[in-house]
C-alpha cells in the first residue's frame, strides 16, 4: 500500500538506493566543512570489471527520492497517521466481511485482509471489477484486499458488496477493534533527524527542494560529459506524460483488459526497438542495462542447454568491458575468461583466436561492447562475431554505446545475437543519480523463447521463458511514455540524425584538444565514435598535476568533470551526445584549454604544485573571505577563463578529505546539540 511504501519504503528505498550506489558517509571539506559523499563509488562497483561488487548499473534512485521527500514532508507524525488510518480503514472491511458470515484468514495484518470464499474467488473478484474495484484472487478459495491511504468509505462499501456482505460502516467505526498486536508496534523512535521535522507547509517544502537542487550541478545548468554515461537531454515533452493518472496510476498487476492503451504503447516501443537493432524480439521487462544482461545471458544460457550443449559455460569478455558483464556473466551461471585488449583499443584478434580455440567446445558466448569501451568502433566487428559462432558460441552486443549506432548499424545485422539497450542513456530517460533505468533485452529469433516471462502474467513474456527479471511483468513500465514519445518525436531520419550529431561532436572535441592533450585511441581515419579519451599520465608525470585537480578545476569554470581514470586510470573520457550545441561544446573545449594554459603556469614554476588554483580547486565563495595567501587572485580561482558572476555556478564544499570518508563509512545523524542550530 502507499502508507506501507510511506511510512517503511522511505527509508528503506533510500537505503537500497544508497546501497546500490555506493556506501553513504560524512567527510569534511579541506576547510572542516562537513559533506557527503559515496565512499563505493558505483563505478567501483559496476563499471571496473576488476572492482565490480555487483552487477546493479541502475539503482532507482529518483523512487529512492521521491519516497524519501515523501517522509520529509510528513514527518514521523504523518507517518504513522497515515499507517493508522490505513489499518484502520482494514480493519473496518474486515469488520464488515465478518458480520456478513465470511472467514477471514489472518487474525492479524496491517493492510491487506485475505478473506476466504469456498469455490467462489474467482466470482467475488468478477462482482468487484463490474463495480470498479481490482481484488486480488489468490487462489480458488481466497480473496485478497489491500487499503491504503487513498482508500475511501464507498470502496470498503463496494468490497462488501462484491463478497454479498452489507454493513452499516458508521456503526462499525464504533466497535470495531483495531488488530495490530502489541508485540509488532514500533517503540523506538523513527525519523529523528532535523529534516523530517522542518518542513510542514508547501512554501517549506518547495524552497528546502530548492535549496538542495543549487547545491547540485545538473543538465539543466549546463554540459555533463560523462563518457560511457550518455547524459543526454530528457525533454519536458517526454517527460511530461509520466505524471498522468493514466500512466502513473496503473497497478502494475491491474487486468490486461484495463491496460490496452499501455500495451499498445508497450508492443510499439518494443517493434521500434527492434527495427533500430535488427533483433526479432524484444522484451521491455528489465529495470537496468545490468538487468538485460542477466536476462540475455540467461538467455543464451537456456539456448545451450536445450540444444544440449550443457558444458558451454565460458563467456569471453574483453579486459576494457563494463564491470557488470563479467558479475551479469557469473550471475547466469558462466566461467568469464578475460580477452586482451591491443595497443589501439580494440580486441586483441590474436588473443580472442586463441581464446576462442582454447575453449572451443565449452564457449557460451563473447560480450562485447560496440562502439568499443575505448570509443573507437572496431573494423573487425563482423569478422570477430562470425568466429565465435564457427566455433558454436552466441554474441552479446552490450547496448551500452548504442547512442553512437542508432540508424547506421544495427547489431542484429553485423554479428550480434543479443544485446540490452539501456533506455536511460540511448532514449532519454533520466540517467542521473542513478536512475530509473530500463535495459530491455533484444534477441534474434533463435533465443526469443528463453526471454523473461511471468507467472501472474502469461502475456508478458514466451511460456518456454527463464523466469521473471523484475517483479512486476513490464518492469519500469511508468516510465516508458519517455522513450516511446522520443522516438515517435524524432522519427527515423531525426534518430539517425542525432546519432550522427553526437559522433561529429566527440570527433570535433578530440581534434580541437588534441594540440594540448594526447587522444589515447583513435580508429579509422584516426577518428572517434561518440566519445574520446584524452590521456593526462604524460601531464601528471611532467608536472605534478593530477586527472583530480583537472576534474574538480572544471568545477571551477561551471562544468561537470568527466568519466575520470575510467577505463584507463590517469585519462578523461568525454562524450557530449548530441544535446549540447556547438557553443557549449566550445565553452568546454576553452575551458579544458584554459586548464592546460594553467598547468604549464605550474609547470614553468610562477605556481607551486602544492598551492596552485588546480590543486586547490573547486573554490567555494567563502573561501574567497578573510586574508587571501594564494599566489594566484581571487578573481583567478572563481572567475577564470571568462567566467562572469552572473553565470557562476558556486560549489556547496572545497575538495574533499577522501581518506577521512573512507574512514567513516556510516551515515550518522548530527548529535543532540546541533538539533537546535
Amino acid at each position: 500500500s502507499l502508507a506501507r511504501t510511506a511510512a517503511a519504503g522511505a527509508l528503506v528505498s533510500l537505503s537500497i538506493a544508497m546501497l546500490q550506489t555506493g556506501v553513504p558517509g560524512q567527510v569534511v571539506d579541506v576547510d572542516g566543512n562537513k559533506a557527503y559523499r559515496l565512499a563505493l563509488q558505483t563505478r567501483e562497483q559496476h563499471i571496473r570489471r576488476e572492482k565490480a561488487t555487483s552487477n546493479i548499473c541502475t539503482a532507482q534512485v529518483l523512487l529512492a527520492v521521491m519516497a524519501a521527500m515523501y517522509a520529509v514532508y510528513h514527518g514521523p507524525d504523518g507517518l504513522r497517521t497515515i499507517a493508522r488510518r490505513t489499518h484502520r480503514y482494514a480493519a473496518l472491511l474486515a469488520a464488515g466481511l465478518t458480520a456478513g458470515g465470511v472467514e477471514i484468514v489472518l487474525g492479524a495484518y496491517f493492510d491487506t485482509v485475505t478473506a476466504r470464499v469456498p469455490g467462489r474467488a474467482a466470482e467475488v473478484v468478477a462482482a468487484a471489477r463490474e463495480g470498479g474495484v481490482n481484488l486480488h484472487q489468490a487462489d480458488a478459495d481466497h480473496v485478497s484486499v489491500s487499503c491504503d491511504e487513498t482508500t475511501l468509505r464507498a470502496d470498503i462499501e463496494a468490497v462488501w458488496a462484491a463478497f454479498g456482505v452489507s454493513a452499516d460502516i458508521e456503526a462499525l467505526d464504533e466497535t470495531a477493534a483495531d488488530t495490530l498486536p502489541e508485540g509488532l508496534l514500533r517503540s523506538d523512535e523513527y525519523l529523528t533527524h532535523p529534516v523530517f521535522h522542518q518542513h510542514r507547509s508547501e512554501t517549506a517544502m518547495l524552497r528546502y527542494l530548492r535549496k538542495l537542487s543549487d547545491k547540485d550541478y545538473a543538465l539543466d545548468r549546463g554540459m555533463i560529459p560523462l563518457g560511457s554515461c550518455t547524459m543526454k537531454l530528457n525533454a519536458t515533452t517526454e517527460m511530461e506524460p509520466v505524471t498522468w493518472p493514466e500512466f502513473g496510476q496503473l497497478h502494475p498487476f491491474a487486468p490486461v483488459e484495463q491496460a490496452e492503451g499501455y500495451l499498445t504503447l508497450i508492443t510499439e516501443l518494443e517493434e521500434r526497438l527492434c527495427e533500430v537493432t535488427g533483433y526479432d524480439k524484444v522484451s521491455i521487462q528489465p529495470n537496468a542495462g545490468s538487468q538485460g544482461e542477466l536476462a540475455g545471458l540467461l538467455a543464451v544460457r537456456a539456448y545451450h542447454r536445450a540444444n544440449g550443449d550443457e558444458q558451454r559455460t565460458v563467456c569471453l569478455i574483453p579486459s576494457s568491458a563494463h564491470g557488470t558483464n563479467a558479475a551479469s556473466a557469473v550471475m547466469a551461471g558462466m566461467k568469464v575468461v578475460v580477452v586482451k585488449t591491443a595497443d589501439d583499443g580494440e580486441v586483441d584478434a590474436d588473443d580472442l583466436r586463441a581464446k576462442i580455440e582454447q575453449y572451443r567446445d565449452e564457449l557460451a558466448v563473447l560480450m562485447i561492447t560496440y562502439p568499443s569501451t575505448h570509443g573507437v568502433f572496431e573494423e573487425h566487428v563482423a569478422e570477430i562475431c562470425a568466429q565465435v559462432h564457427e566455433a558454436g558460441g552466441q554474441v552479446y552486443v552490450d547496448g551500452a554505446n548504442l547512442n553512437a549506432l542508432v540508424g547506421l548499424a544495427k547489431p542484429g545485422h553485423f554479428g550480434g545475437d543479443v544485446s540490452h539497450l539501456n533506455l536511460h542513456k540511448t532514449f532519454c530517460i533520466p540517467h542521473g543519480g542513478g536512475g530509473p533505468g530500463v535495459g530491455p533485452v533484444g534477441v534474434r529469433a533463435h533465443l526469443a523463447p528463453y526471454l523473461p516471462n511471468h507467472p501472474l502474467q502469461p502475456t508478458a513474456g514466451p511460456e518456454t521463458g527463464v523466469g521473471p527479471i523484475s517483479a512486476a511483468p513490464w518492469g519500469s513500465a511508468g516510465i516508458l511514455p519517455i522513450s516511446w514519445s522520443y522516438v515517435r518525436l524524432m522519427g527515423g531520419e531525426g534518430l539517425k540524425r542525432a546519432t550522427q550529431v553526437a559522433v561529429l561532436g566527440a570527433n570535433y572535441i578530440a581534434k580541437r584538444l588534441e594540440p594540448h592533450y594526447p587522444v589515447l585511441y583513435t580508429g579509422p581515419g584516426n577518428l572517434v565514435a561518440h566519445e574520446c579519451i584524452i590521456d593526462l599520465r604524460p601531464l601528471s608525470k611532467s608536472t605534478g598535476v593530477s586527472v583530480d585537480d583537472i576534474a574538480k578545476r572544471l568545477i571551477d569554470y561551471g562544468f561537470h568533470a568527466p568519466t575520470m581514470s575510467f577505463p584507463v586510470a590517469g585519462t578523461l573520457m568525454i562524450e557530449p551526445t548530441e544535446s549540447e550545441d556547438l557553443a557549449e561544446i566550445d565553452r568546454f573545449c576553452d575551458a579544458m584549454i584554459a586548464i592546460r594554459g594553467e598547468i604549464e603556469r605550474v609547470a614553468a614554476g610562477e605556481w607551486p604544485v602544492d598551492d596552485n588554483p588546480l590543486a586547490n580547486s573547486p573554490h567555494t565563495a567563502a573561501a574567497l573571505g578573510g586574508e587571501w595567501n594564494h599566489p594566484y587572485t581571487r578573481d583567478e580561482a572563481v572567475f577564470p577563463g571568462g567566467v562572469t558572476a552572473a553565470e557562476k555556478y558556486w560549489p556547496p564544499v572545497r575538495r574533499i578529505d577522501g581518506a577521512f570518508g573512507d574512514r567513516n563509512l556510516v551515515c550518522s545523524c548530527p548529535p543532540l546539540d546541533e538539533y537546535d542550530n
